[in-house]
């Protein structure tokens, strides 16, 4: 079973919220979730990226996969 750390859209239309959550990779893309990792709220400015970095790193550690869109975010968060 392959993990991935990516988002998953929330928030209602044309007003988008995502949570960063580890799911498994066939799990389409608003299925139920392991665990939530933070949220990132693209709507307000600056963008409000909050993030669980020991959560993170543990699913990391364990070799889930970041996606390219949460990949840039841990960048962004400076961590």
């Amino acid at each position: 079973m392959a993990m991935k750390i990516r988002l998953t859209r929330m928030g209602s239309k044309k007003r988008p919220f995502y949570r960063v959550v580890a799911l498994d990779s066939a799990t389409r893309r608003d299925g139920r979730p392991v665990e939530y990792l933070g949220h990132y709220n693209p709507m307000v400015e600056p963008n409000d990226i909050q993030l669980d970095m020991e959560k993170i790193e543990k699913w990391l550690a364990q070799g889930a996969e970041p996606s390219n869109t949460v990949r840039s975010l841990l960048k962004k968060a400076g961590k």
